[in-house]
């Protein structure tokens, strides 16, 4: 498997972790004394329902440094704490494309400006996790359990938890998928969820001229297994049926748009072209890794400027690509902790807190930077959090939980995320 980064800029964490031991460290462990919560319900079918949005979740993974992608450039304090490699106010060599008057895009998130000029792209700033941990892993399980600053009960994830409490969309074998080889523990226990690596490929393996036979034979022994093992064989079979209707292959993108040929590109390309085949897919999760920027940021023409290219020229092809499901669609962007507000020694930053979200879809409140910025200073070194980081100012839990309910049709927040009662802050519409 690939790494996730380049051993020269993130941290020793990652760097003991292949893909795969990261993604199983994020499984739940089987333990024979461990039983679901009580609170946790069964799955409710209906006989009707409104229809809802389908929900991509990109998770930005290894610590992305929201001071550089959405830059406060009011905010003074960001160039006493960087004074090599903040990027630079509107009007400055490479300087930032402006937002708002306060806050901008670097040079490489440029291609996200028509989005959130269309009003379909809100950011929300000085955003994430409560939790304090700075660790990698740590971060993960307690962003998608969905349970900071609790004790570790939960075994499943908070997107495994909405698709338990709202009826399925139809009759598909595929309710939620993951671009990747295991599925992320934010769907950990989920319903119908499978992890597809390339949906372009996932096909029934061995000669084509054969395959209908063995697959009934296959099949066959495994309906004698009985349950769980026979549904989970059918529902895998089932859903390389669903996608092989799909011609990946072929594929137009709508409205010209062009998706990068990264892996990043290929993934949300082939998720836009599910979605618009109404399979019934109503949640999708991709992964970007890479953000863990210790060494040699290189905001402007280095390392970091070429992974949020990657990020922003693949967000705004699925944006141009997706406009006209884009009533019906929602994505949101997180991220497990930011970056410190102060650069190293390294011309890097080391782990801070506070990050930033991205929500984009037709209902979104687009157009504007949610923040709480204290006093137009919030990176003021009084106003830190453990006089080093951005502070986490608005919970990611609220912003996840107004786009389950007002766009997902999902009222039973307290399932989602127990023990939670989230503030509201306007991302939908």
């Amino acid at each position: 498997m690939p790494k996730i980064m380049s051993d020269d800029l993130c941290c020793n964490e990652f760097k003991k972790w292949s893909k795969r031991q990261l993604l199983e460290e994020a499984r739940p462990k089987a333990r024979k004394d461990a039983k679901k919560p009580a609170w946790l319900p069964r799955v409710v079918l209906a006989d009707s329902f409104a229809t809802r949005d389908a929900l991509v979740v990109v998770f930005l993974r290894g610590g992305m440094d929201s001071l550089t992608t959405v830059v406060p450039y009011g905010d003074a304090n960001l160039y006493t704490l960087r004074p090599n490699i903040a990027v630079q106010p509107p009007g400055s060599p490479d300087g930032a494309v402006d937002l708002d008057g306060f806050f901008g895009l670097p040079p490489a998130m440029a291609p996200l400006l028509p989005a959130y000029q269309a009003n379909q792209l809100a950011f929300v700033h000085a955003a994430g996790s409560p939790d304090p941990t700075r660790s990698h892993f740590d971060a993960f399980k307690f962003m998608e359990y969905g349970n900071p600053l609790q004790p570790a009960t939960l075994f499943s994830g908070w997107l495994a938890r909405h698709l338990q409490t709202v009826p399925p969309l139809g009759a598909t074998p595929l309710r939620a998928m993951a671009i990747d080889d295991l599925l992320p523990k934010m769907l950990a226990d989920a319903p119908d969820a499978l992890p597809i690596t390339d949906p372009s490929t996932f096909d029934f393996p061995g000669n084509p001229g054969t395959a209908a036979l063995r697959q009934a034979v296959l099949e066959n022994t495994y309906a004698l297994a009985g349950a769980p093992l026979a549904g989970s064989a059918q529902s895998t079979v089932d859903t390389i049926n669903l996608l092989g209707t799909i011609d990946f292959d072929n594929y137009i993108p709508a409205g010209g748009a062009v998706y990068p040929n990264s892996t990043f590109g290929r993934a949300m390309k082939s998720v836009a072209a599910i979605i618009k085949a109404q399979t019934g897919l109503e949640v999708a999760t991709v992964d970007l890794g890479g953000w863990d920027t210790h060494n040699n940021q290189g905001v402007i023409g280095g390392y970091m400027a070429n992974l949020m290219n990657d990020l922003s020229s693949t967000l705004a092809a699925f944006h141009t690509d997706m406009q006209a499901n884009m009533n019906e669609l929602t994505l949101l962007a997180m991220t497990e902790f930011g970056r410190r507000a102060d650069e190293n020694v390294s011309l890097g930053t080391d782990h801070g807190h506070g990050s930033c979200m991205f929500a984009m879809g037709g209902n979104i409140a687009g157009g504007q930077v949610l923040a709480n910025w204290t006093n137009n200073e919030l990176l003021h070194p009084d106003l830190l959090y453990q006089n080093d980081s951005l502070d986490v100012t608005i919970d990611y839990r609220d912003i996840v939980s107004e786009v389950l309910q007002n766009r997902v049709n999902n009222t039973d927040l307290g399932t989602v995320f127990p023990n939670y009662t989230p503030a509201f802050q306007g991302i939908t519409v």
